[in-house]
């Protein structure tokens, strides 16, 4: 039989598989990686044992708990749990909030159905309070590098070559742009914080020596960096990619128009190119006020008529101009006056080859 467990730095280094017995809005919120939701209550019989706790006692509530999770209920929800202990009879663990009553009680019900199962000591609760603690301190122990560039530079399809990277866009699945919507839905906040402290430990119990990561707002989509990993990328020295100008709007219409076409038509939705004409507007619109209303206009006007020549053709060689237009009135101003508020960290300019071996040099 296996021991309950408070060895949270091996459950997350392990990717070990877990139950979150919490209720479904808990879960909703953030959860941990490898975790699946398998509530011992589901939403309603959650509040209704927590009004009943603060009304009459613990006593009442457990009383409660075991009316509302009981019979076919029960046997539907031990159903669930033997599965997955089935799945993974060596390595797995049950958690709850703070690994009390839920966890016990779920770990009795399978041992009296035949199935001895561990959970983990201080559940939901002390596993996220150790990866707060893991992102605080490796921010502080660990040095940063910081991989900039005009937009269309490539940098992440650099940074993920390099060897102890962090990708911020990958972890809060988004590409950090106006034009960076997934299809998929971003994860919680939660997730994304704690999702980003594994990748920490993952690469600390590797001996590296420093991350590097991509120059990012702190908000990548909806979703915010911490603030001390955020304070200390806006410090760090910059590594600047440069590329040329053809070759950034070559790799914009190959993001943003070739991959997102082919992922609007992989989702099987309703109308494909109507839902990518929609996100590419949708992203003009996002950063109208900032275009101003001329500039606005005129690029709106080539995004519909590049449309429609691939709407009706299938050619996707318009795009280009409205590429071209972004980027000289927009995103190149726009991140050279950034640039040159930055100067002094800078280390390092070079193209991605230059980059990635000058990064080798020092990240072995």
């Amino acid at each position: 039989m296996r021991l309950n467990t408070a060895n949270y730095r091996k459950l997350f280094l392990s990717d070990t598989p877990m139950i979150d017995l919490r209720a479904p809005c808990e879960f909703k919120k953030g959860s941990f990686p490898n975790t699946v939701s398998l509530p011992l209550m589901n939403d309603i019989e959650r509040q209704k044992v927590g009004t009943c706790y603060k009304r009459d006692g613990q006593e009442a509530a457990i009383k409660l708990g075991h009316k509302l999770v009981k019979g076919e209920v029960k046997q539907h929800r031990l159903a669930g749990w033997n599965e997955f202990t089935a799945k993974h009879p060596d390595d797995g663990y049950l958690f709850c909030f703070r690994g009390g009553l839920r966890s016990r009680t779920v770990q009795s019900w399978l041992t009296e159905d035949g199935t001895d199962y561990p959970f983990v000591e201080g559940g939901y609760k002390a596993l996220r309070h150790y990866l707060i603690e893991t992102t605080e301190r490796l921010t502080q122990k660990i040095p940063f590098y910081i991989i900039a560039g005009l937009t269309g530079s490539a940098k992440t399809t650099l940074l993920v070559q390099l060897k102890n990277h962090i990708d911020l866009e990958g972890l809060a699945n988004h590409r950090g742009s106006s034009f960076g919507r997934q299809i998929t839905p971003q994860p919680p906040q939660i997730s994304f914080e704690n999702q980003l402290a594994v990748e920490m430990l993952k690469l600390e119990s590797k001996s590296a020596k420093h991350f590097v990561l991509e120059d990012e707002a702190r908000l990548i989509g909806s979703r915010s960096t911490p603030l001390c990993f955020f304070n200390k990328m806006s410090e760090a020295p910059l590594i600047l990619l440069q590329e040329s100008f053809e070759f950034r709007i070559q790799h914009i219409h190959q993001e943003y128009v070739e991959l997102m076409t082919q992922n609007f038509v992989e989702a099987e939705i309703e109308n494909p190119m109507d839902q990518f004409g929609g996100y590419l507007l949708a992203s003009i619109d996002k950063i109208k006020k900032r275009l101003g209303s001329e500039t606005y206009l005129s690029l709106r006007k080539k995004v519909l008529i590049a449309l429609e020549q691939q709407k009706r053709t299938g050619e996707q060689t318009l795009h280009f101009d409205w590429i071209k237009q972004l980027l000289e009135d927009y995103y190149d101003p726009m991140y050279h006056f950034q640039l040159k508020k930055k100067q002094k960290r800078i280390i390092f300019e070079g193209n991605r080859i230059e980059v990635s071996e000058f990064i080798s040099a020092f990240n072995p």
